[in-house]
């Protein structure tokens, strides 16, 4: 996806976010702010993807900041409150007549976890309040015949993660995956370096991730999503032999809509005008949407 005009005040709302994070010191703060605004006054170009010149932005701040993990605390804190609603939704997975359908949209709900940017989460806390209520929308935009028809037929498939917390219900979709087509190769991908709130291999490892998925990846890089220009060898590899790429979240819908890997199953909720535009669908809706 190509930056958009709204894409602008919310990169730096979330810079914001991340700087106060770390500093409540208002000279300090303005200072790492400035030069994120430099960055993007820079680097913005209405060709590039989204998140090429959000990872740039970021990149600044983060060094400016002198901290390799601003949002560790918060990583920590959506793993925990994700974890607290594990029993009610491996109830309703075990209840529900299509246990892989439950699965999906329990993962998409955890989509809501990301912070700093409008239409997220203002804490971690926010996933208790709205799982009901976003459960009982189901799918706003639904593709999941044609998902169940690809991946009954998959012998690889990769699944690429987004943000902590999410990640919690992301491996009961894994495992209910793997249920759905026991001879699939299942690769989980995560982030291969900490970057705002997504989930990287300690997140995967923590949660004991080998027992739902037949490898773990990482995209090698600090980069919001994946860089497109540093995609590692073998994740390049394991893309291109993918009879599925199923992605979580709204940055790996920014990158990977600039790629041509099919099919590709998006799991996410439009959280922001730009991507749901982008998608042609509506903001505030549950999605699965495949591209062939």
């Amino acid at each position: 996806m190509k930056i958009q005009p709204e894409c602008i005040p919310c990169l730096m709302r979330r810079c914001l976010y991340e700087i106060e994070l770390v500093s409540k010191d208002a000279s300090f703060s303005k200072e790492v702010l400035i030069k994120a605004m430099e960055t993007l006054l820079q680097e913005f170009d209405p060709d590039k993807c989204s998140a090429t010149i959000a990872t740039k932005v970021h990149k600044v701040v983060y060094d400016g900041l002198g901290v390799k993990d601003p949002y560790r605390d918060v990583k920590r804190r959506s793993n925990e409150v994700a974890l607290s609603l594990i029993s009610k939704i491996e109830e309703r997975v075990k209840r529900a007549k299509d246990p892989l359908k439950s699965a999906i949209i329990s993962a998409i709900i955890g989509n809501i976890l990301d912070f700093g940017i409008e239409g997220g989460s203002r804490d971690p806390d926010d996933l208790v309040k709205a799982f009901d209520s976003y459960f009982e929308e189901g799918l706003g935009y639904s593709d999941y015949d044609i998902f169940k028809k690809i991946l009954s037929n998959a012998k690889k498939a990769l699944f690429v993660a987004d943000n902590c917390g999410e990640i919690v219900f992301d491996r009961i979709l894994c495992r209910e995956i793997k249920r759905f087509n026991p001879n699939v190769k299942l690769i989980l991908v995560v982030r291969g370096e900490p970057i705002l709130s997504d989930a990287t291999r300690e997140d995967a490892e923590r949660l004991r991730f080998e027992e739902v998925v037949d490898g773990i990846l990482d995209t090698g890089t600090f980069a919001v999503g994946l860089d497109l220009d540093n995609i590692p060898e073998n994740l390049q590899k394991n893309l291109r032999e993918a009879d599925i790429i199923i992605c979580k979240g709204m940055a790996n819908y920014e990158v990977f809509s600039e790629l041509n890997y099919r099919p590709i199953a998006y799991l996410l909720r439009t959280k922001c005008t730009a991507v749901a535009r982008s998608m042609g669908l509506k903001t505030g809706i549950n999605v699965l949407k495949i591209y062939l």
